[in-house]
């Protein structure tokens, strides 16, 4: 049992509640979240996914989200809390990066997904979470519009090694969870920032809440709330990032740690 109760629960979405091998949410999971909601718990989507991406969450209903990792908050009813853009001259640096390095980029707004190129590494994160992807557009058609995420396709190596972050996104920093892809947003927004956004939105305490999370953008906010739960298939970093680790999320790994801590 917890020391202090828990009153919401924030879940990331890919490996954590939405399984990779399946594409949608575990039974075990869908009837723990419901149960749990239903006994008067507050329940938060915590994602690097914007709104435009979001999967079928089946009969699961929450009070809120935070969207593109903390940079777009929004509640029930999908009504904005909180936006933060990326600033225009970085995105002009972008565009510059782009045409000397061919490298694919994603630029997200409130209700745009803008996709400059598809190659194997863009392909292969399309097959991973049962994306459709639109079609490729110039990166120039990303001028002017209110950019909350942007995606850039290439490995931590060639992240450096380009000063993607050092010389051309300089109001930014990357958060990662794939060797694929890094995601991009302003520098000082993680999740954790966003969670603290959605708690005062809703009246809530940082140690009444529990977050559940899989991936490297993860950490901020499983270090930052009441209590952080690593799925079992998360990376070692994570696990070690977190006050509980449970199993894995095809092993009803959300449903194991709500009933370890007496919430259903």
């Amino acid at each position: 049992m917890m020391k202090t109760p828990i009153s919401a629960l924030f879940f990331d979405i890919d490996g954590t509640i939405l399984s990779f091998k399946t594409h949608s949410v575990p039974r075990s999971t869908e009837e723990a979240v419901a149960e749990v909601h239903a006994r008067g718990v507050k329940t938060f989507i915590c994602t690097g996914r914007p709104r435009s991406l979001f999967p079928d969450f089946g009969r699961l209903e929450f009070d809120g989200y935070v969207t593109t990792n903390g940079a777009c908050c929004l509640d029930a009813d999908f009504r904005p809390i909180y936006k933060c853009v990326i600033p225009e001259d970085d995105i002009e640096r972008a565009i510059d990066f782009h045409h000397r390095h061919a490298v694919p980029f994603v630029f997200v707004t409130e209700d745009e997904f803008i996709l400059t190129d598809v190659d194997d590494r863009v392909r292969q994160t399309a097959e991973l979470l049962a994306l459709t992807l639109p079609p490729p557009v110039p990166i120039e058609e990303v001028r002017g519009k209110s950019v909350i995420q942007a995606m850039a396709f290439l490995s931590p190596e060639e992240e450096e090694e380009n000063g993607l972050f050092r010389d051309v996104i300089r109001g930014a920093l990357p958060q990662r969870w794939s060797p694929l892809f890094c995601d991009i947003v302003v520098d000082g927004v993680d999740k954790a920032k966003g969670i603290d956004r959605m708690a005062a939105h809703y009246g809530l305490r940082r140690e009444e809440i529990m977050a559940f999370g899989d991936g490297g953008n993860d950490i901020p906010m499983l270090r930052h709330v009441g209590c952080g739960v690593a799925m079992g298939n998360a990376a070692d970093d994570v696990k070690q990032a977190a006050d509980y680790v449970t199993s894995a999320i095809d092993d009803d790994g959300v449903a194991r740690a709500l009933r370890h801590f007496g919430l259903i």
